[in-house]
């Protein structure tokens, strides 16, 4: 999400709408954003991949959607080296395994099951570094549970501003009871938490979940970078 503050509507029929988004502004030039080498986008969802991204990451670099339906949606947006993730993909010596996961609850996919859609996450292995698991936009499910137990990541960031839509109980993404049970099923793993404060419909802050963490006794297992803080592993 590479707009600048305010500049689209809330999510119309989530809380907050009124509010306009992204809440912030981006903390780094758009220079030291994309000095990158490759992108990864998970789901096509605006808070995601927006029109500002569209328009301004290199329509040449390594691009991976998580499946053929979005990969054909972004080389229609001119990109021309898009890639889809699987098991098995990598990029310069490291692996990218695709993980599922589950935008919200049973009761949303009943209600806006094609709004939410599909989103994966990712983990990344390399020999001799860390492993990484980014579990994207989900809540705490089998497919999570999964993944912690099948890769044994050493970090798991997560999506955990518990993002609410009105009138239907539960987040679309992780909130502080998905993440202590993360933290219960992978202990010794360090929890990196984003997705917070930057868009309408979230609503657990990083200080509602480290006072959680606190109280639940893993604040030391728990990191909430703020808006352009580096974090090295």
């Amino acid at each position: 999400m590479l707009s600048d503050r305010h500049a689209w509507p809330g999510f119309e029929g989530s809380v907050n709408s009124e509010e306009r988004n992204p809440l912030v502004h981006l903390p780094l030039t758009m220079d030291e954003i994309l000095d990158v080498d490759a992108v990864i986008v998970t789901h096509l969802h605006e808070d995601h991949w927006d029109e500002a991204a569209r328009n301004l990451v290199p329509k040449a670099i390594p691009l991976f959607a998580q499946n053929e339906a979005d990969a054909e949606t972004i080389r229609g947006q001119g990109f021309t080296d898009v890639r889809v993730l699987s098991d098995s993909s990598s990029f310069n010596g490291v692996q990218l395994i695709k993980t599922g996961g589950r935008h919200g609850t049973e009761a949303h996919y009943v209600v806006i099951g094609d709004l939410l859609g599909e989103a994966c996450g990712v983990v990344f292995r390399q020999e001799g570094q860390k492993t990484i698991y980014l579990a994207g936009d989900t809540i705490w499910q089998d497919d999570v549970a999964a993944a912690l137990d099948t890769h044994r990541p050493d970090v798991a960031i997560l999506n955990t501003g518990y993002a609410m839509i009105t009138g239907i109980d539960g987040g679309i993404i992780m909130g502080t009871q998905d993440v202590l049970s993360v933290h219960q099923a992978a202990s010794e793993a360090l929890l990196i938490a984003s997705h917070m404060e930057a868009v309408n419909h979230c609503t657990v802050s990083r200080a509602d979940l480290r006072a959680f963490a606190q109280e639940n006794g893993f604040l030391d297992r728990l990191l909430t970078p703020g808006d352009g803080e580096t974090v090295t592993l």
